[in-house]
């Protein structure tokens, strides 16, 4: 069975956008995943498609409808995880994104304005979800992202199997740099080491690379690196023999 995804959003017309390019476009023309994009408002109980209403206790802007995101949620099948898409949300890891692509997809809520009126994760099963630390105009570029991620790892989808292993975050650690032709470009060269044919050599190159960069640019990540390998049964082994 194809990956499977259901957006829920109050903008479908967004959708598939970007995902209809590249990689990811041509799986979907190749039907290696599904995409469909529910509109919210069809599930409105006033002839004006009201949506969202003033928030109790006051202040600015609105909140989406519990009832009528639940009314949209309710109407699709629910035999996949559903993601509410919210800065609110758990961080999306790329572990995460690797059980979602091995599964059979995803329902995503898009949020808007202030958010959904908390009731609605208190009565249904519903993950959020965020993708920074940081506030956007919507939920749907999220979703984007969060597919694009899911979709690349699905099987046929990238051109070689092992793109999606040796690369940033999958070891916990950001990726180590690249080079390519030409050999010398504005008097920088490329490393002597890619270029002597030995592989041993450049693995271990890559390997000090990709912890050097990461707890230079991701002191955080490298923390988590440090802590996973002290902490695991190898780790314990190497500090008692020290």
């Amino acid at each position: 069975m194809a990956f499977a995804a259901t957006v829920l959003t109050l903008y479908p017309e967004m959708f598939p956008g970007p995902l209809g390019q590249s990689l990811a476009g041509r799986a979907l023309r190749e039907d290696r995943w599904r995409l469909d994009a529910v509109q919210i408002r069809d599930f409105a109980p006033d002839r004006h498609r009201s949506v969202d209403d003033t928030p109790a206790g006051g202040g600015a802007g609105m909140v989406l409808r519990a009832d009528v995101v639940a009314a949209a949620l309710d109407s699709v099948t629910h035999t996949r995880p559903i993601l509410a898409m919210t800065p609110r949300g758990a961080p999306l890891t790329q572990t995460r994104v690797r059980t979602l692509a091995s599964g059979p997809g995803a329902i995503i809520l898009c949020g808007r304005f202030e958010g959904f009126d908390e009731r609605l994760f208190e009565a249904r099963a519903i993950e959020p979800v965020s993708i920074g630390d940081y506030v956007l105009s919507g939920g749907e570029m999220g979703a984007l992202v969060l597919l694009d991620a899911c979709v690349r790892l699905l099987p046929g989808v990238m051109g070689a199997t092992e793109s999606g292993v040796d690369e940033s975050f999958e070891t916990g650690l950001l990726e180590y740099p690249h080079y390519t032709r030409p050999f010398s470009w504005e008097g920088r060269t490329i490393p002597e080491v890619l270029r002597s044919g030995d592989h041993a050599r450049i693995a271990a190159w890559r390997k000090s690379m990709a912890e050097t960069d990461t707890r230079l640019r991701r002191p955080d990540l490298w923390e988590r690196h440090e802590g996973a390998r002290v902490g695991s049964p190898s780790g314990a082994r190497h500090e008692t023999d020290e």
